[in-house]
């Protein structure tokens, strides 16, 4: 099957699993930005997503997505390695025109993957998963805006998701804009708008996951800032 055998038919599933991705990173971005305004409303959305049917399977099909692309970005990875032969050992300097986050898109990949680990070890594995195993914990299943003040309220945690954050950031503004190029988006007309949208839509997805970490740390460290999620 020339989608798999073939290094076009790979990133064009990489690229189309990858616009899976981001259409759900903007959905948790807008999400995790009601929490900003209301603890009560933030809770609710996490209670309509909690271990109902609907919501274990969307986990399922986001799981599957995201190993597809890891996987295949994996594949070309590597194949790309070998194609280069001899030349991957040799020291070669950035080539003129070449992004910062295209020549680092696998290390900002592995900061990206060990944040998304971070993640999911603090507030999936406390939130849906402790509900479906009827594991209790000190805060909640239900309480997402309390896990938000908890791990959020520690410099350390910051600290790491916000360079996590800033990794995700390269990583979109290259691949948002890649991903639509690989799937035929792709004139020269449209090559710098696409480039240009992406590092807006970047932006925006950073600056709202950024805003409610840094917000509840305020909010931690400074009772003027208490209005934040009451």
């Amino acid at each position: 099957m020339w989608l798999l055998n073939s290094s076009i038919g790979r990133k064009l599933i990489m690229s189309i699993s990858g616009i899976f991705l981001i259409l759900f990173l903007l959905f948790h971005m807008s999400m995790n930005i009601v929490a900003l305004f209301s603890a009560e409303n933030y809770n609710m959305i996490c209670g309509f997503l909690g271990s109902h049917w609907y919501a274990v399977a969307g986990t399922a099909v986001l799981a599957i997505g995201f190993l597809v692309h890891i996987g295949f970005a994996l594949m070309l990875s590597l194949q790309n390695k070998k194609a280069r032969g001899n030349q991957a050992y040799a020291r070669q300097e950035t080539p003129k025109g070449v992004e910062f986050a295209s020549q680092w898109m696998g290390w900002l990949g592995i900061i990206v993957i060990a944040g998304l680990l971070l993640h999911f070890s603090q507030f999936w594995y406390h939130m849906m998963y402790a509900e479906l195993a009827g594991i209790e914990n000190e805060i909640a299943a239900t309480d997402g805006a309390g896990f938000i003040q908890f791990y959020f309220s520690q410099p350390i945690i910051v600290v790491c998701y916000l360079i996590w954050l800033v990794a995700l950031w390269f990583h979109l503004s290259h691949g948002f804009w890649s991903a639509l190029h690989t799937i035929g988006w792709n004139n020269v007309v449209w090559l710098n708008r696409l480039k240009c949208i992406s590092t807006i839509f970047a932006t925006v997805v950073f600056g709202g996951f950024a805003i409610v970490v840094i917000a509840f740390f305020l909010k931690s460290i400074c009772p003027c800032f208490g209005f934040i999620g009451a």
